[in-house]
């Protein structure tokens, strides 16, 4: 109830006195709670968007890799390069996989 409290008093339109009336707790009580979730130490609800949300779109210079001359199928895999890192993927391999790889290295977009 407290967390869904708080993210109710996050509503636009919305204020602590309202919400608290409408919980039956008293606004100080209320702000108390929204300042814990401040600091992290009360989570809130997921908030549940009624339309789709979408992340933005990076555009980005990459420099051109060239392919290794002693093979021609070098030409056919995904690579990742972070730093001295580089991985190499099958072309099939799913977008969620490299998603997950990216994010392990910690690679940033630019």
């Amino acid at each position: 109830m407290k967390a869904q409290a708080v993210a109710d008093t996050l509503e636009p339109g919305a204020t602590v006195n309202a919400v608290a009336a409408r919980y039956g707790v008293l606004a100080n009580q209320l702000s108390a709670w929204r300042r814990l979730a401040k600091q992290g130490k009360l989570v809130l609800p997921a908030a549940e968007p009624d339309e789709p949300v979408f992340a933005p779109r990076v555009v980005c210079e990459v420099p051109e890799v060239q392919p290794e001359p002693d093979s021609a199928a070098s030409a056919e895999v995904i690579r990742i390069v972070s730093g001295e890192v580089r991985i190499e993927l099958a072309p099939g391999t799913p977008a969620a996989r490299i998603a997950e790889i990216v994010h392990a290295l910690g690679v940033t977009p630019c």
